[in-house]
């Protein structure tokens, strides 16, 4: 699974990435310790309505603010609201069927952290690769609240080919950059086994770039650390 990400970058760097709009994303702050039901960015495809309610004619790229943890439309308040959707089921199971065909986005990360038990505790480590930013797989979902859209998503994850397989069996679902625009496309999918299939091949692709090294414990207690911190993502030497 993947239970913490580092998303560090500034909105204005992830316009400039992924070609978006500001959306209402301008409340943003780089973070290294990204959890679950905390904000992060997303990216994802939309065509705004016109004045009289209906669809426009053009799909707008958008950085949007959502919480991590989907909740449906459907879902009932107090109902689950995952972190992770698995790869092999993700077209077919009823809680992420409906975001894969029509709410698909990208989850911007600069890495993640998985832990790996030892005999004095768990032990962090992070996980990346060279380039800057990393597009991971997500589905989300906006529902009116209050009078108030409340964004959430998901991050698909697949058997680990990177790694991070040293240290934990599932990893996030990267999206290799010629990907990026099939995978926002807000139109419904038709062909959902040959868009699982480009998923698996970019994925792997992206696998092969990423690497992983031990952090300080710091990082275990997300209640406790400072977000904002950079040594969260330096590398340490584990004793001997």
């Amino acid at each position: 699974m993947c239970g913490r990400f580092a998303m560090n970058k500034e909105t204005d760097d992830l316009i400039l990435e992924f070609i978006a709009r500001g959306g209402r994303a301008e409340d943003w702050r780089p973070s290294y310790s990204v959890a679950p039901t905390d904000e992060a960015p997303i990216i994802r495809d939309r065509v705004p309505k016109d004045e009289t309610g209906q669809p426009g004619e053009t799909v707008e790229r958008e950085l949007e603010l959502a919480a991590w943890g989907l909740k449906p439309a459907w879902s009932k308040p107090g109902g689950p609201a995952p972190i992770n959707a698995r790869l092999e089921s993700v077209a077919t199971n009823g809680m992420f069927r409906g975001a894969f065909a029509s709410h698909r986005c990208i989850v911007p990360m600069t890495g993640y952290y998985e832990w790996q038990q030892q005999d004095d505790g768990k032990q962090p480590y992070f996980i990346h690769s060279d380039a800057e930013v990393l597009a991971a797989a997500g589905l989300y979902s906006a529902r009116k609240v209050d009078d108030a859209w409340n964004v959430t998503f998901t991050i698909i994850t697949r058997e680990a080919r990177d790694a991070s397989g040293e240290v934990h069996d599932r990893m996030p679902v990267f999206l290799q950059p010629d990907l990026w625009t099939q995978w926002l496309d807000p139109a419904k999918v038709t062909a959902p086994d040959a868009l699982l299939h480009l998923l698996e091949l970019s994925s792997a692709s992206v696998a092969r770039s990423i690497t992983t090294y031990p952090v300080a414990r710091t990082v275990n207690n997300s209640r406790t650390l400072d977000a904002a911190d950079p040594a969260l993502i330096e590398p340490i030497e584990l004793a001997g």
